[in-house]
């Protein structure tokens, strides 16, 4: 009994990994998986470059707003 269950783990232990190669290894998971999540972080740093540029320019007016108060005052 106690051979038949450790040539069990064994299998276990061996196929899970060559299984997860063999399916992370396929074409059609790579171009699902990974093309589409690298176009989906390419959207994601040009709406972060979009953001931190309008950010930029409201500190810029902000900045110039107190200027001209000061200049005033």
């Amino acid at each position: 009994m106690g051979v038949k269950i450790e040539i069990f783990r064994m299998m276990l232990y061996l196929s899970f990994p060559v299984t997860m190669f063999w399916i992370s290894n396929q074409a059609e998971y790579f171009e699902e998986y990974i093309v589409k999540r690298k176009v989906r972080c390419i959207v994601l740093l040009r709406e972060l470059e979009d953001f931190k540029e309008r950010m930029r320019q409201r500190k810029e007016q902000r900045f110039l707003k107190q200027l001209d108060v000061e200049s005033r005052g």
